[in-house]
Order: structure tokens, then C-alpha cells, then sequence
């Protein structure tokens, strides 16, 4: 019994003092993952310290808000200019071009009326053809091509569930015009029990109507002002330059240079038409009035009528582009994923009328030279690490940002990265006024893990960051295009001031120090997220 005993006690020994090597050797190898990670991230910081400078950041915004950039506006030579020079600083930092360029083509065109305009309507052996502007005229949102079918009047075009109100009820519209009226029944209801009585809903909108039309299958669509809410029914359209001597030549709708062509044909039409289809205004105004009265859709086909028209437009490209580089990620596997660095570098332009000798250049200075400097810094840095990050990293310069975001519009409706391998996008715009501790972070509300690497890489930084309010997603800039199409965003801004869209946005006035502070913030979130094996997901609430 003893010697069992004393065997056992042994044995006991024995695994206290395994127990204690290994909590030791954890004890080690805890500290020494530790210490590799601190002198890692001591690293990362260092090398944007040395990397990102006050100087780089004067430099560069020096030069792109210069009074020889003229304000960069898209298009123009200079945002050519701006582009070339991006492109070669990107190239400098080892960056490659993607896809075999530097260059992305924004995918948006000028629309002017072309020659071959018309509108007729045929009834038996009858051919009544009716003259463009006087009878009727284009919107700009109408597609670009013939159409001919028989005619529907279909109310206001509206189909409204939540109203119990549907103007395609029980009617054929395929392949048929149909016509209808603007804005929407309800307007002299005071209650607003129906649609918002005189505040209109989004169902009185052009783009909504043509839409629910296209959804019914209907091959065109005619709009009339109706008689019992305007006093002139005559056909207004779209102001085009062509049809109107009040305007500048160039003063022509933009959109996707594809986007007449997936639309219906949508004109507006005058006195002369609607006789022809309801024998007279009075006619047509007391079918509005019964839809007022009854707050019920007065839908009919109208008979024996072949509605025949073709839309014709003429498309110019805007001829500017996004300025693209890339980096190759290190890992075999993550490198088929991608953050994107962005910023746009185009402004406003120039003022059209000034007093001789008076400062007539938007140099944009901190909007957003200084945006894209960061972005050119933070490239800088990337391209000049030891090592590649594990995923691959994209930079781009967007144009059209001034715009509507028509340079990362166009990128997202034609990626040269799948949007679903791409990680992250960080965004860059106006770094460089205000509190220089003051530092405004978009998007971390909403991407609560790309919020935690922001708030502990700012501890190398100091920043006091806002991260903006409790719900929605400010829209102001080009990472609202990406963040719509489901890729989690982080925006870096430092606020407005009142030189913003000023001509006194001028360089000497941005904080060099402070946009280089925000520069190295933005390349050790964008280094630390290269180097993750994580994704993130969007919330639409933050805590």
C-alpha cells in the first residue's frame, strides 16, 4: 500500500510540474507573439511617419490646386493633366496598372435631340404628323429609339398597393403607348388620406411612371399636363438647347451612355395631340375630375389609333476618367480579394462671368486635392513596405465626383474588381481644414469592425473622432456608390468651412500636418484590413 502510494504521489509530481512547464511555455509564447505583434505594429507606424510627410502633402496638393489646373473640372484639359500626373505617381510607388491601364473611361455621355425626330398617329388610311416642339418634345430620361403600337390612356400611370389605387388594373398595355398624366390624383384632399394630397409622393415622379409603364410591358409613354391642374398644356419636355434659343449649346442632360437605349420612348405632348386622342381638353378634364371625385382609376384603350415615333439622340462620352493603380496582394488565397483606397480629383472648374483682375479659379484646394494627395501618400507608403499585404490593395482617383459621383458610379456599374472579393473601401475627401485634432469618420456606425481597427490604429494618431450619428449613411461622396452596392465603407473627412466651393480654397490654407496625421490613419486601417483574414459585414444600425 505504501509504495502505491507513494507511486501515485509521484505520478502527481510529475503532472504538476508538466502543468507548470506548459502554462510557462504558454506563458513565453503568449508574450513573445506578443512582442512580435507590438514591434510589428511599431513597424507599421514608423514607416508611415517616415513615409507620409507635411512635405509630401504640400507638394502634391501645391501642385493639383494650382491656378494651372484651373480647378479641374470634368471634363477639361487640366483634369487630363491631373490625371497623367496621378498615373505617374502611382506608377513611381511600383503600383501596376489594372486591367492594362491606368486609365478607366467614365461611362457617362452628353445627350443632344439628333435629325430624325418624329411623332404620328395613323387611322385607317389617315397619317396625321405632328411637328417637334410645337406638339410635342422629348424628356431627357426617354430612351433612344423608334416604337409604334396602339395607345392606352392609363390615368396617372401610377400602380400603388399600399393605396389600394392602380391605374394598370384589368389593361393590356404591352407593347402599346400608353398616356398619361402628370403628378398624381389626390392633390385637392386636404386629409391626405390619399397618396399626400398636395405633397406629392414619389409616384408622381417621371422616372417612376416610366418605369411602371416599361414594367407593363408598354412600348412607349405619352405625358400630358393635365388640364384641371395646369393652366397651359403645352408640351415643355426638356428644355433642349436645340428647341430654345434661351440656352447655351452645352447645356445637355448626362447620363450612362447606355442608359436611352434600356428605356422606353417618353415624350411630352401638347394641345394638338390631345384632341387628337380625346377630341378636346374639356374632355380629357372631365375624366381627371371623375378620378378626383372617385379617387378611382378611369383606364381605357383608346381605339383605332397607331401611335408611331421615333426618339433620336445623339451621344458625345463626357471624355474624363478614373485614374486606377494596384498592388498585388502577398497571399495566395486572399490576394483575390481587394481594398480600395479612394478620392476624387476633379473640382469645379472656373467661374463662367468674373470682373477682370478678380480670382476666377475654384482651385479646390482641400476639396479635394488634399483628398488625393492623402490617397497618393497612402500609395506612397503601401508601395514602399518590405513586404506586400496579404490582399490586394486598388487606388483610385475618381473624376465626376463634383458631379454626382459619376467617377465611382461608373466604377461600380463596371468594376475592374468583382464588388463581391472586394473587402473594404476607404474613402478620402477633404482632409485638410478645422480643429487639427478634429477628425470625422463616415461609415463606422454601419461597419463596426472597420470602426475597431480605425480606433486602435488612432491611438498612434491621437485624433478626436466623430463617428456621425446613430443611424443613416451621409451620402456626399464617392463611397456611397460602393457602399449601395453592398461593400462596407469607411470615410475619412475632416468637416466643411466656409471656403468650401469657394475660390478661396486655396493650398496655403490646408494643415499639411494635420492631412498627413489623417494619411498615416488611413494607410494603417487600410494595412491592418489588407493583412486580415476577416470579413465585414454592413449593420444598418450602429450601436
Amino acid at each position: 500500500m505504501k509504495n502505491g502510494k507513494l507511486l501515485e504521489k509521484q505520478k502527481m509530481l510529475h503532472f504538476a510540474s508538466c502543468t507548470l512547464h506548459f502554462a510557462f511555455f504558454l506563458t513565453i509564447l503568449i508574450f513573445t507573439s506578443c512582442a512580435a505583434s507590438s514591434h510589428y505594429q511599431k513597424r507599421v507606424t514608423d514607416h508611415s511617419r517616415s513615409a507620409i510627410t507635411a512635405l509630401f502633402m504640400k507638394q502634391h496638393i501645391s501642385y493639383l490646386a494650382s491656378d494651372s489646373m484651373k480647378g479641374r473640372a470634368t471634363p477639361s484639359a487640366e483634369l487630363d493633366a491631373a490625371a497623367e500626373y496621378i498615373a505617374r505617381q502611382f506608377k513611381s510607388y511600383g503600383l501596376q496598372p489594372l486591367k492594362g491601364s491606368y486609365f478607366q473611361d467614365l461611362s457617362y455621355c452628353y445627350f443632344d435631340l439628333g435629325d430624325n425626330n418624329f411623332l404620328s398617329v395613323v387611322e385607317g388610311l389617315d397619317t396625321k404628323r405632328f411637328k417637334l416642339r410645337d406638339d410635342f418634345v422629348p424628356y431627357d430620361l426617354s430612351g433612344s429609339r423608334p416604337a409604334e403600337g396602339e395607345l392606352v390612356f392609363a390615368g396617372y400611370g401610377i400602380t400603388a398597393p399600399e393605396y389600394n389605387y392602380d391605374d394598370y388594373k384589368d389593361l393590356d398595355v404591352k407593347g402599346k403607348h400608353v398616356v398619361v398624366l402628370r403628378q398624381e390624383p389626390g392633390q385637392t384632399d386636404s386629409t391626405g388620406k390619399m397618396f399626400g394630397g398636395k405633397n406629392l409622393t414619389y409616384y408622381s415622379g417621371l422616372k417612376e411612371k416610366q418605369k411602371m409603364a416599361q414594367d407593363h410591358g408598354a412600348a412607349g409613354m405619352l405625358v400630358i399636363s393635365g388640364p384641371l391642374q395646369y393652366n397651359s398644356v403645352k408640351p415643355d419636355g426638356f428644355s433642349w438647347p436645340k428647341l430654345t434659343k434661351l440656352l447655351p449649346k452645352d447645356a445637355l442632360p448626362l447620363d450612362y451612355c447606355e442608359r436611352p437605349e434600356e428605356v422606353i420612348p417618353m415624350v411630352q405632348v401638347g394641345e394638338a395631340i390631345i384632341k387628337e386622342l380625346f377630341v378636346s381638353t374639356d374632355s380629357l378634364k372631365h375624366i381627371q375630375q371623375r378620378i378626383e371625385k372617385n379617387m378611382q382609376p378611369e383606364s381605357f384603350p383608346i381605339p383605332g389609333k397607331i401611335l408611331a415615333m421615333n426618339i433620336n439622340f445623339i451621344s458625345t462620352p463626357i471624355g474624363a476618367r478614373n485614374v486606377i493603380g494596384w498592388l498585388e496582394g502577398g497571399d495566395p488565397i486572399l490576394n483575390k480579394e481587394a481594398i480600395i483606397i479612394g478620392a476624387h480629383y476633379d473640382h469645379l472648374g472656373i467661374k463662367g462671368v468674373h470682373q477682370q483682375g478678380s480670382d476666377y479659379i475654384y482651385n479646390g484646394a482641400d476639396d479635394n486635392a488634399s483628398g488625393t494627395t492623402g490617397m497618393l501618400a497612402v500609395a506612397s507608403a503601401f508601395g514602399s513596405m518590405a513586404e506586400n499585404p496579404k490582399r490586394s490593395v486598388i487606388f483610385i482617383a475618381f473624376a465626376g465626383e463634383e458631379l454626382g459621383m459619376l467617377g465611382s458610379a461608373s466604377y461600380v456599374r463596371k468594376p475592374l474588381w468583382p464588388l463581391g472579393k472586394t473587402a473594404a473601401m476607404v474613402n478620402l475627401d477633404m482632409i485638410g481644414r478645422n480643429d487639427p485634432d478634429f477628425l470625422k469618420i463616415i461609415g463606422a456606425r454601419q461597419n463596426p469592425a472597420l470602426r475597431k481597427i480605425v480606433r486602435r490604429q488612432n491611438k498612434n494618431t491621437e485624433f478626436k473622432l466623430d463617428e456621425g450619428k446613430r443611424e443613416g449613411m451621409f451620402g456626399g461622396s464617392d463611397h456611397i456608390s460602393f457602399f449601395n452596392k453592398g461593400v462596407p465603407v469607411i470615410f475619412f473627412f475632416t468637416g466643411l468651412h466656409d471656403d468650401y466651393h469657394k475660390v478661396t480654397d486655396e493650398s496655403d490654407r490646408i494643415n499639411t500636418d494635420k492631412a498627413a496625421r489623417v494619411a498615416r490613419l488611413v494607410f494603417m486601417t487600410a494595412w491592418t484590413a489588407a493583412n486580415q483574414d476577416k470579413h465585414y459585414k454592413i449593420v444598418k444600425k450602429g450601436d
